[in-house]
Formats: C-alpha cells, structure tokens, sequence
C-alpha cells in the first residue's frame, strides 16, 4: 500500500506539474508562476524519487497497541481523514525509534528495523523493549545492533550513504539539536560527525522550511573530493535545495585551483591579513611626491601634492568604501584643475579679469573629465579597484607588499610573491573577500538605470491598464451594466509592472552561489578545525544570524592554519555564546586498528580521549618493511593483494605528499583501474591519495605509507598520521622503509614474500600465506 500511495503521488505531482506548464506556457504574463510551479513540483518529485531508496525501515510497536511506520518520509491516507501511514523520520512522532532503549523504552514495546533492496525485504530485526520485571535488562546498547553492524560492515561504495536507518541516542540529540546560536560537535573519528551534520541539514530543511526555503543552507566541506564523496546523502533524504561548497568557491566568478605551500597559505589565514588588505586599498590612494604636470588645451596644468591631499582626506571622511568613495576624489581634483584651465585660458590681459561664464567653466569642467591624460593621472592617483586587481598587484609586488604588510618579515613575504599569472589559491578567497568588504562597487550608475527601466515599466502597464478601461467603457455603454468589473478595479500600474517583471528561475542554492553577498539561514561547517581565522571572518559575513553547525576533531586538525581551541576561533564573534556537543563512539573504525591510533593520539597537545570503537573487525593491524629502492614495487604488489582480498570493497593507499607521484605509478602499473591524486575518482577499486586530502573519508581497506615521513612533512604531522590511520572501515597495513614512529613500534611485522594481515574468526587465529 505504501508504495502504491507512494507511486500515485508521484503520477500526481507529474500531472499536476504538466497542468501548470499546460495552462501557462503561452501566457507571457505568467512567467513567476509558471517558474515557482516548476521548481515546486520538480523538488517534490526529487524527494519522491529519493525516499524510493527504502521507502518504509522501521516500525515501532507502541504499549497502547498503536503501530507507527517509520521512512524517509511522511504520507498519509487520504481516503481516511489523513490518517498516518508512514511517519517522516524528522517528525517528533519517530523520535523514540531512535533513542528508545530497554531502561528508557519512550513508551515502545518493540522496535522493529526493516532492511530492504529496492522494494525487496531482505531483512527484518526486532528488539524488545518492554522489559519489566527483567531487571532493567537492556541497559543502554547501540540502538539496533544488526542492522547497524551490517551497515558498518557493508563494502564502501565511493560515497557516504545516508545513516537514517540507523541514527543512534547520542547523534539523534545533535541533529534535533535547537537550531538557533552556534552548536560545536566535536567527535573522534568514526563518529559520524559528516553524517550527523549532513542529517541536521536535513532535519532543519523539515522544521524550518519557511525560513531556510527563503535564505538557504550552506555545507562547507574542506575540498571538491570530499563534496563529491557526501553528494548523495542529502538527495537520498529528499533535500535538494542546500549549497555544498568549499571555503575556495565562495567568491563568485573565482576558481581556486593553484597550489601554494602550506606555509604561504598559514600566513593568508591570519587574522592579520585584515590590516594588511585594508593597507593596501590605502596604499592606492595616493599622493604625489611633486606636482604633476597635465598638458590641456595647449596649457600645462599643474597638481600638487597639497591638492591631492585635500582631495583625498576629504574622500576618506565620507566614510565610503574606496570606489565609492572616488566621485569625491575626482571631484575635488577636477575642481581645482577647472579652476586653473579658467585662470589661464580666460583670463583678461587687458581688463584684468576674466572672459568665460558659468557655461565656459561648466564646458571645461566636462572636457577635463573626459581627457585622455586627466583619466590617467585620476586613475594613478585612486583607482577603480576590483578585488582581484589589487591582491593580484599586491602579490606581484615586493615593494607593495612591504608597505601594506611592515610587520612580516622578509622571508614570510617572499613566500607570499607570485607572478601574476596562475589564478587564485583556496587561501585567497577570504583575501578576495575581505578586498570586497573595502572596495565596494560605485553603483550609481546601475542604480539610475535600474530606476529608469521601473519608471518605463510602470509607464507601460499604466498604457495597458488605460487601453483595457477604454475599452471596458465601451462595452459599459453598449450594455449598460454597471456590475462590470474593469482591469483597473483589480490592479493598479504599480502591480501590473511588478507581475511582468523578470523573475530568475534559479534555486536558492544556485542564487546563493552567484551572490557573493548573499546571507544563509544556517551553515554546516565540516572539519571546521581546519578553517583558519580569515575563512572564519568570511563564512561569520555569511551567516549574520550565527545560525550555525559546525563539526570537527581538533586532534585531527592539519592545516597549519587551523585551530586545537574552539573557544580561540569562535569567542571574537560570539563570546561563550555558543554549545558543545560530544559524540564518543567510533562506529567506522575497528577496536583493533583505534588500539594502534590511540597511541598516537596520547601524544598530542592538548591531551584527548579517543572514542570507543562499537565493534571488532577480526583483522590485526600489520606492518612489511622493505628497502627504500623496493617500496613502490613491494607497495604495488601488497596494494593488488589487498583488492583482491576486499573484493566488492575500497583500498586506499595514503602517502607522505612527496612520494604521491612515485607511489601512484607503481600501484596503476599493477593495478591499471586505480585513480591516483590529491582529489582521486573515489568510485575506483583503488585510490591513492596524500594525507592531507584524505580527511573525512573511509575504506574498506587503508595501506599507510611511511608514517616516519608523514610526521617529517609538516609541524602537525601527528595529526596527519592519527587521520590516516583512523580511515579504515575492516583492514589496515603499514608499509615503510624508513623507521617506524615509535607509537607503531608494537605492529607486527609480515615477512616472507608477502602474507596477508593475521585474521581473528570466532576466538582462534590463522594465518594465511597469500601466495
């Protein structure tokens, strides 16, 4: 029946979408309803075609006898005063399926978990939670173990899956979490701190629609890959309508793709970077050292730096932003060279005065504007700005660079250097972002135009509203009814031309995208421990409201941009005005392997506990030594093992930043399907990736490649290594030639030719010799 229901809406809603695209594709008139209708009935046909992907996982046996079926979302029986039969898993209503427990059963009697392909019941798992008399049995366990465990132990597929079927107690919390004020949750990894994020998203979409349909919801992720790898979440839970971005995609028209050192981008990230942007915008209003000379009209006019000075400080205390603030600039110069072009060509040799009139000097005054060598020493002096031509001049420029920055020293800015061509870094962006916050944009000009095309708009409808009352007169007077109703009696000219105004069709999402000042109802920020203090500043200018998620592990932060202190990023803009949620159980990464990363772990500052892992994978972590000249063949072979041993599953090969080439060559000479590069096809069997981009990921399988070297690479190459070491779902190895860190001193070592990693089944062990 749920899928009948569920395939009628779907006919309906198609229909229904025809009917309007029927009656209104030729009626020009109708664009914004025809356009509202269409984007209406397409996102509910998204999300139609979305819950298909099990539809109904869940029943909840309540003690009063009700039955209440739990999806991915709601419908009701129309036939039967709206009756529910399938209860949306946002709704309050299905909250008990999730956080019910024996001890706190939430008036559950039986849980029932439905595991489907397709429309196909391939599973179903009861737990029973009315307990009384039994002593309280049950305690507070993993809400429903095996279809959880199945989900963990599934083969990874290249992207997330969505984890509604099975939310537990201590996510649930933080996803229905108040929306309002800043909510940090902070979570080893494993913890599902993407997923939970990914379903708060979700989750307020359903109880603030209103508000989040009209500003939208931004998803900040720390690259391209990682969007890709999350993309299918949030339409496999029937939202479409959120924007996922990185901190580098933020400036419209910008495409952050060039590479930059990891201490050049360290320094962008400073929140010092603010005095150095507004330095340069001041270094570009200039004074002139000596006069200028300016040849007009056969006179050579002269500007001296006293002039420009007037002229500028009265610029500056108008308090407008740098290009809007120029007219007065200009004005001001033109002023005084009018006033010389007058003294020298009008002036009276005779009578000791002056020949021109108010239109003379007016006709100069024009003339002055319009001069080719005017323009040019207008446009030395302050420039029309775009945020792109000053940092680009800015980091092409040694000098410009030692004046709008003194207190760096020589070596920080050499590293900031560049030539002009190459595009923009992701750490960039907040530059570009801040350069736009000075600048502005002299709009005078748009906003004139703007107001002239409303004028002949209004001009027009009142026309047509004029010719349709005429000709509603003359059918007045032929039939003589007064009860006729005209056009002018149900609209005036200003709402006539207001309903024929365009009107975008674009989502929220993709308006958002384009709108460098656009402002969003909420922001979900991913790894936020990597943000630096200027991408802060920008995504703080893109939610006013401090509306915001953000998600992280300190212990996990890499850049060294980023932060090891919440507090440190977050009390400039909101105090101690915001919350901390924990989440403490690792559900991806296996007891065994979180035993060698928690060694790891305990050897950073500050001191962090790690989660506990909610299960055993039956796989010993392991380790081959090989020599430095045999690494990428050994790696290369022991990478074509492990795909043949996880089957349907994901390898990962994560490296040191410097041997990715090397290595990569190696492993696609073995294994020519294998997708190799900082942002790698993670569909493929097998990936090999540096460290740094491998953050939020996971795999059935990780080969980690000279630990020694990842630690060597950069100053919070701890944090690097204990990433790398928690990104497997079931199987981990350690491939070195260099030393082991002694955290991994204890792995054991596989010699021979090559055996596979020692395998746990039941309570006994074995070996097996791959070969």
């Amino acid at each position: 029946m749920l899928y009948g229901r569920l395939d009628g809406q779907r006919a309906e809603t198609r229909e229904r979408l025809a009917r309007v695209l029927r009656e209104h594709g030729e009626d020009p008139s109708a664009v914004a309803e025809r356009n509202a209708a269409s984007t209406h009935y397409a996102d509910q046909l998204s999300r139609l075609d979305a819950a298909e992907n099990g539809l109904c996982f869940g029943r909840l046996d309540l003690a009063d006898g009700e039955r209440r079926y739990v999806g991915r979302l709601g419908m009701f029986d129309e036939g039967a005063e709206y009756e529910p039969l399938l209860v949306d898993w946002r709704a309050p209503a299905a909250r008990p399926f999730y956080v019910a427990t024996a001890a706190a059963p939430e008036g559950v009697r039986r849980r029932r978990h439905i595991r489907t392909s397709g429309r196909t019941v391939v599973g179903v798992d009861d737990e029973l939670l009315d307990l009384a008399g039994q002593d309280g049995a049950g305690g507070d366990g993993l809400v429903g173990e095996a279809t959880l465990l199945a989900a963990l132990n599934a083969d990874r597929t290249g992207h997330m899956r969505d984890i509604v079927e099975t939310i537990q107690a201590e996510q649930d919390r933080v996803i229905r979490s108040e929306h309002q004020g800043v909510l940090v949750v902070q979570g080893g990894p494993g913890t599902g701190k993407t997923a939970v994020a990914l379903h708060r998203a979700a989750y307020l979409l359903y109880t603030q629609r209103e508000r989040l349909a009209r500003r939208g919801v931004l998803i900040i992720g720390p690259n391209t890959g990682f969007l890709r790898y999350v993309s299918q979440v949030l339409p496999s839970l029937g939202e479409t309508g959120v924007l996922l971005s990185t901190i580098g995609e933020l400036f419209p028209g910008i495409v952050a793709r060039r590479t930059e050192s990891a201490e050049a981008a360290e320094i962008k990230g400073r929140l010092s970077m603010v005095e150095m942007v507004a330095a340069a915008v001041r270094d570009r209003q200039r004074v002139p050292d000596e006069p200028l000379e300016i040849d007009f009209d056969g006179q050579v006019l002269h500007l001296d730096p006293e002039t420009c000075a007037r002229a500028r400080d009265r610029a500056r205390r108008t308090g407008l932003l740098h290009n809007q603030a120029r007219p007065v600039f200009v004005a001001e110069i033109v002023d005084a060279l009018t006033h010389q072009a007058v003294e020298l060509i009008g002036a009276d040799v005779y009578g000791g005065g002056n020949l021109l009139d108010a239109e003379d000097r007016a006709e100069i005054r024009r003339e002055l504007l319009e001069d080719q060598g005017v323009r040019a020493v207008l446009s030395e002096l302050w420039p029309v700005l775009t945020p792109r031509r000053l940092l680009g001049d800015l980091f092409a420029s040694a000098d410009l660079l030692s004046s709008a920055a003194p207190w760096l020293s020589d070596d920080e800015r050499a590293l900031l250097l560049r030539e002009r061509a190459g595009g923009w870094t992701p750490a960039d962006v907040p530059l570009l972002d801040e350069a736009a916050e000075l600048l502005g944009v002299d709009d005078r000009m748009a906003r004139l135009r703007a107001e002239r095309e409303r004028r002949e708009r209004l001009a027009y409808a009142q026309g047509v509203l004029d010719v349709l009352a005429g000709s509603a007169s003359q059918d007045l007077e032929d039939e003589d009814d007064p009860e006729v109703i005209t056009a002018a009696d149900l609209v005036d000219a200003t709402a006539f031309a207001e309903r024929h105004e365009h009107r975008s069709d674009l989502t929220v999402a993709e308006r958002a995208a384009a709108d460098r000042t656009w402002t969003f109802g909420h922001v979900i920020v991913d790894e936020a421990q990597e943000l630096s203090e200027m991408a802060w500043r920008l995504l703080m200018r893109r939610c006013p409201s401090r509306s915001m998620t953000l998600v992280g592990d300190v212990a996990q932060t890499g850049d060294l941009a980023g932060t090891s202190s919440w507090g440190r990023v977050l009390d400039p803009y909101v105090g101690d005005r915001w919350r901390l949620e924990r989440l403490s159980v690792n559900y991806r990464t296996p007891a065994e392997i979180m035993s060698v990363a928690s060694a790891v772990l305990a050897g950073m500052e500050p001191p962090l506990d790690p989660p506990a892992s909610a299960r055993s994978s039956g796989f010993a972590p392991w380790r081959c030594a090989t020599r430095p000249a045999e690494l990428a063949g050994r790696l290369a072979e022991i990478t074509a093992r492990e795909v043949a041993e996880v089957g349907a599953g994901r390898v990962a090969v994560i490296v040191p930043a410097g041997l990715l080439e090397e290595v990569g060559a190696a492993v696609v000479a073995a294994v020519p399907e294998a997708s190799v590069g900082p942002d790698p096809d993670l569909e493929r069997p097998v990936v090999v990736l540096p460290v740094a981009r491998a953050k939020g990921l996971e795999f059935d399988s990780v080969l980690v490649v000279e630990p020694a070297l990842m630690l060597a690479e950069s100053s919070r190459g701890r944090n690097d290594l204990y990433v790398a070491l928690t990104r497997a779902t079931r199987r981990l190895g350690v491939v070195h030639a260099d030393g082991l860190p002694e955290e991994l001193a204890g792995l054991r070592e596989r010699g021979g030719r090559l055996q596979c990693p020692e395998r746990r089944e039941g309570r006994g062990r074995r070996n097996r010799d791959l070969n």
